[in-house]
């Protein structure tokens, strides 16, 4: 595995979809996160007060049924774990000169040993995240991108363990991909929002309850959000349990509006005045006129990521079409900024 540390202009993400992992993958997960790794101070954020340790007793059982996985993403993501299990975590002392090293002259193995070191600790925070996305490579990726990002601004003369600045990072860009995959239409933008999401994603089936303006008055005590934030995320959340079935674009295509979205139970949350056949329209207008207007690699993502029944990763996407999976990252927040302004919102 080849760790490459470049400059990055990235601002900082804010501290900051529901299938779990299959069993047998989940199961590998465990023992990478539970072998060698030293739990250290790490950092909550506002979120993590939402958020239940995910690892369950049974995902402590290692299996040994991994080689019988068809060869699909769950393979994919099985060999990856396999390949974090060869990099051991560094010890303290160890770590510390490694750190100093790349801080004071920038040398790339240092970076890339200070990176590969600290896998495993991204796994195990794509694990406690993967409940809200059964994208967990996904995840993972997106983890190591903010990891690599924490290396590069890590400072080891503090006196810290890298992994307790990293938290942040790699917890933000995680966040952000779960903000950006859990609806086309941004559902959290603002602290109170992201906090709310949390929240309410683990008390979904009270959804209903949650709408009178008794229990929006309690939430409001309880989390010191002003209530009619919590009323609108109520709204958005909510709305994501219609079922849509009609077809867009072409009769034929098979390509609804929950399949654009991800969910099978997915919907924007436009105009709330809006009938559903007029969102389906107006998402399918959309799509329609922006697609003589997309790139190649968008028209790629559109059909590969978005319309596609069993959406591909981004690394798959960038192995089949010999793409960077950076790139296709771009491309994808490019395509649903695109499909965003066509609809006005």
């Amino acid at each position: 595995m080849t760790v490459k540390i470049t400059p990055s202009k990235a601002k900082k993400p804010s501290k900051k979809a529901l299938s779990k992992p299959p069993e047998v993958v989940k199961s590998v997960v465990a023992e990478i996160v539970s072998d060698d790794h030293e739990v250290i101070d790490v950092p909550t954020d506002i979120n993590d007060a939402a958020e239940d340790s995910y690892l369950p007793a049974e995902v402590a059982t290692r299996s040994s049924t991994s080689s019988q996985l068809p060869a699909t993403t769950k393979n994919l993501l099985t060999m990856y774990l396999n390949e974090v299990r060869k990099y051991p975590v560094l010890s303290k002392e160890d770590e510390q000169k490694v750190a100093k090293k790349f801080f004071d002259t920038k040398d790339p193995a240092a970076g890339e040993l200070l990176v590969k070191s600290n896998l495993r600790f991204v796994v195990k925070v794509a694990a406690e995240y993967s409940k809200f996305s059964n994208r967990m490579i996904d995840l993972i990726q997106e983890g190591n991108v903010g990891l690599m990002h924490a290396v590069k601004e890590f400072n080891p003369y503090k006196g810290n363990r890298l992994i307790t600045y990293a938290v942040w990072w790699i917890r933000g860009y995680m966040q952000e991909f779960l903000m950006r995959q859990f609806s086309m239409v941004r559902i959290g933008t603002t602290a109170n929002q992201r906090k709310l999401f949390y929240q309410l994603q683990k008390q979904k089936s009270e959804l209903e309850q949650m709408s009178s303006p008794e229990r929006i008055l309690e939430l409001s005590h309880q989390l010191g959000i002003p209530e009619d934030e919590i009323a609108e995320m109520v709204k958005r959340i909510s709305g994501r349990d219609v079922s849509i079935d009609k077809p867009i674009g072409d009769q034929d295509s098979g390509v609804s509006l929950g399949s654009l979205l991800r969910k099978d139970d997915g919907s924007l949350a436009l105009d709330d005045k809006l009938a559903l056949d007029e969102q389906i329209n107006l998402l399918k207008e959309a799509i329609e006129k922006v697609r003589p207007e997309l790139s190649e690699k968008e028209l790629i993502i559109l059909e590969e990521r978005i319309l596609n029944d069993e959406p591909l990763t981004l690394q798959e996407i960038g192995e089949k079409y010999k793409i960077s999976r950076e790139a296709v990252r771009q491309n994808e927040v490019r395509l649903i900024n695109k499909i965003k302004a066509e609809l006005k919102i």
